[in-house]
């Protein structure tokens, strides 16, 4: 992800695109509340899912001798669930995305957000975007997180959850994540909010998703914002022309632009908000996920 990325969901987190400071941009600990991730802005806009009726909360998982923490939200009392990994933005798993996991809990699914910046560092320790770029998310290699994500699915399997009707969902970094899980591992299918398509390589991200499109094992569902600088409509024209040519998942996958909005439209606890392409949206990966067998 580039620093104009970075600017661009800091800048989303506040009323005015103003910089957002460490206390309301970058605390992203497990059970923090919207207060302290996007300041006044929480009390106006924030979606509050309960947990009743659920089981939710932290768990952790092993993967390669390291514990990985994350938030799972199920319906109580039940099992063999269909399961959604949720993939988090830049700030890790904070209460928007612990909140994202209930709604999918509440609409019958065992949602799972690992916190998968958990080995390089804590989003929330960082005040400075440039040292948070640097010391934590440039060195996430995108291979840990496949292998985090593929721990999260196995214990899905042994805690009530039925593996063989998964998908992930994941917004802005997590987008681009889903892309890449969609071509790498059996989940039945992927909804990317705004997630990047073409970029710089490295040895740590040594792909985009443009490069693995042809190959999708998955048909992913792509919502965008039309407004969205960091994310020009060219790359999403030249997204499309890849996925045509290729597997029949990568032919199945569409997406949806909403003309108007702006990065980081369904997070609703940041300025970037948009009510109307933020629940169109959230029905359409719904229905995404019930057409290609993941309900």
């Amino acid at each position: 992800m580039s620093n104009a990325d970075f600017e661009n969901d800091l800048r989303a987190l506040l009323p005015g695109g103003a910089p957002a400071s460490r206390r309301t941009a970058l605390k992203a600990a497990l059970g923090v509340g919207y207060a302290a991730a996007a300041g006044r802005l929480a009390a106006q806009t924030a979606i509050r899912t309960p947990s009743e009726g659920l089981v939710a909360g932290e768990i952790t998982y092993q993967v390669n001798g390291f514990q990985v923490p994350a938030y799972r939200a199920a319906p109580a009392g039940r099992t063999n669930l269909p399961v959604v990994l949720v993939v988090h933005e830049i700030f890790g798993v904070h209460e928007y995305i612990a909140d994202t996991a209930r709604r999918l809990a509440h609409a019958g699914y065992l949602a799972i957000a690992p916190e998968l910046f958990a080995r390089q560092g804590d989003p929330g320790a960082y005040g400075e975007l440039a040292k948070l770029q640097s010391e934590v998310v440039a060195k996430v290699p995108d291979a840990q997180v496949l292998a985090d994500l593929d721990g999260a699915l196995h214990w899905a399997a042994g805690n009530g959850g039925d593996a063989s009707r998964a998908g992930i969902t994941g917004f802005c970094w997590g987008g681009r994540i889903a892309w890449l899980y969609a071509a790498h591992a059996p989940v039945k299918a992927g909804v990317a909010w705004y997630g990047r398509l073409v970029g710089t390589t490295s040895e740590v991200t040594p792909r985009n998703p443009i490069d693995l499109g042809a190959a999708l094992r998955a048909p992913v569902l792509g919502l965008y914002g039309g407004a969205d600088p960091s994310i020009p409509l060219e790359t999403i024209d030249k997204m499309k022309a890849v996925l045509a040519k290729g597997s029949p998942a990568a032919r199945a996958s569409h997406f949806v632009v909403y003309p108007d909005a702006p990065h980081a439209f369904h997070a609703d606890y940041r300025a970037s908000y948009r009510q109307g392409p933020a629940e169109d949206g959230w029905k359409r990966a719904l229905d995404w996920f019930r057409q290609h067998g993941v309900a």
